[in-house]
């Protein structure tokens, strides 16, 4: 089974980005994660990493209320860094599901 590449920054334009709660973009990696950790397992079915995507994008839309409770949101900034971390994923572990399909559930 393949590990996730250790030195990539998740989030990183988030992470140098002081307009993003740290705590929130630490729960958007957590998210994240999950999807790395299915990825590690060595799950390759589509349908069911695409599920996995799902239910963490999903997730990270429960998240809006949040980061505008701490006067952020997520926004250009954010979804750009959020669609190059998950491209970098699904490349890494050779996935191919188009960023659009892979982020479907998006409301942000």
């Amino acid at each position: 089974m393949k590990k996730f590449d250790e030195s990539y920054v998740l989030l990183e334009e988030m992470v140098h980005d002081a307009y993003f709660p740290g705590f929130l973009v630490e729960k958007v990696k957590d998210l994240i994660k999950s999807v790395i950790t299915l990825l590690e397992q060595g799950e390759t079915n589509q349908d069911v990493i695409q599920e996995k995507l799902d239910e963490m994008t999903l997730a990270i839309n429960d998240l809006q209320e949040e980061f505008e409770e701490n006067d952020s949101e997520i926004e250009t900034a954010a979804r750009d860094s959020i669609a190059v971390t998950i491209g970098y994923i699904l490349d890494w572990f050779e996935i191919d599901i188009d960023m659009e399909t892979a982020l479907r559930e998006r409301d942000w």
